[in-house]
């Protein structure tokens, strides 16, 4: 941390959706921000309107050469840096035969890449003073990519079978960055430096509303086979836009539990460290029902899952790889 007492909060994409929320919210609490988005435009309105603010463009998909000038430049502004926050994203819905692998690519070159590039950029900053903390934003798509299932919302489509689809390249690249951060936990752990994997449902974000987020969808050369859970999908996406009030998670409550965790304030106050921070009841329902189901999976080919191994007393092998022997 900085010999400051105030914080020094680095976080990408500021300019809307949770990072403009955590940007108000960390300095509500008297911590210093460094505000980074991809549109110097939108971040130039915050220029100069409070002292523990600074403001830098940053496009996460620069490259690592130019993203480190730019930590080294955000790491002069108040002499350090102490929470890393990778929140920049982009959710290009999409179905996986139709996009292919540049779909993909799109996908994991800001959610999982430019997570990389930043955290890799800014560790050697925390890495000196053996304290820290790296929050990346993830989602409860990396536990199950379809899309959640709330009557309130489902209600509005005007297509009434199968599931909307279309989350297929989104999910992968936040599975990805789920362990990507693991690692990163694992790794950082003796020197101090905290990981917080933030998985939250959906939110009045904006996403939804972002440039480009159903072109992947309204393509005139789709594949007729898909026509079903594609036409599902932007029925269900075209309510969303006229009436999002229908998306549940309230962004600046989010905000606020992801400032008192680091904070160690709030809801956070006689609370072991999350690693996980789960935001939002359809969260909680996708990973439980994630997690019974490999459970059930387990439990029915648990023969199987066991009886691939040498019957053989390998000494040595039990040596090695047995954490009990």
């Amino acid at each position: 941390m900085t010999v400051n007492t105030k914080k020094v909060w680095f976080i990408t994409g500021a300019s809307s959706g949770f990072g403009q929320c955590l940007v108000t919210e960390v300095l509500g609490r008297g911590d210093r921000v460094i505000a980074t988005s991809r549109s110097w435009k939108s971040l130039k309105a915050l220029e100069g309107t409070n002292e523990n603010l600074r403001v830098l463009q940053l496009d996460v998909t620069a490259g690592p050469d130019i993203i480190k000038a730019k930590m080294a430049e955000a790491a002069a502004f108040f002499g350090g840096l102490d929470v890393i926050v990778n929140n920049a994203g982009v959710n290009y819905l999409g179905i996986l035969e139709e996009g292919g692998s540049a779909y993909l690519r799109k996908q994991f070159d800001v959610c999982l890449f430019g997570v990389m590039d930043v955290t890799t950029a800014a560790l050697p900053y925390l890495r000196a003073q053996k304290d820290g903390t790296v929050i990346i934003i993830g989602s409860r798509s990396a536990w199950i990519p379809e899309f959640p299932v709330r009557s309130r919302l489902y209600s509005l489509c005007t297509i009434p079978k199968a599931l909307p689809q279309g989350l297929g390249a989104y999910a992968s690249a936040k599975a990805a960055v789920h362990a990507l951060a693991e690692g990163f936990s694992g790794e950082l752990a003796h020197l101090n430096i905290r990981v917080l994997l933030v998985e939250p449902s959906a939110f009045r974000t904006g996403m939804s509303s972002a440039e480009g987020f159903i072109d992947g969808l309204e393509r005139k050369d789709g594949i007729p086979d898909y026509d079903l859970p594609r036409n599902k999908t932007l029925s269900l996406f075209k309510a969303v836009l006229s009436q999002p009030g229908m998306v549940p998670g309230d962004p600046v409550k989010a905000m606020a539990a992801v400032v008192d965790v680091v904070r160690g304030e709030g809801v956070a106050v006689g609370r072991p460290w999350p690693t996980y921070l789960v935001l939002g009841k359809d969260a909680e329902k996708a990973i439980l029902a994630k997690t019974d189901k490999l459970r059930n999976h387990l439990e029915e080919w648990t023969d199987v899952v066991r009886g691939v191994e040498f019957e053989t007393d390998n000494v040595a092998s039990k040596t090695v790889f047995n954490a009990d022997a």
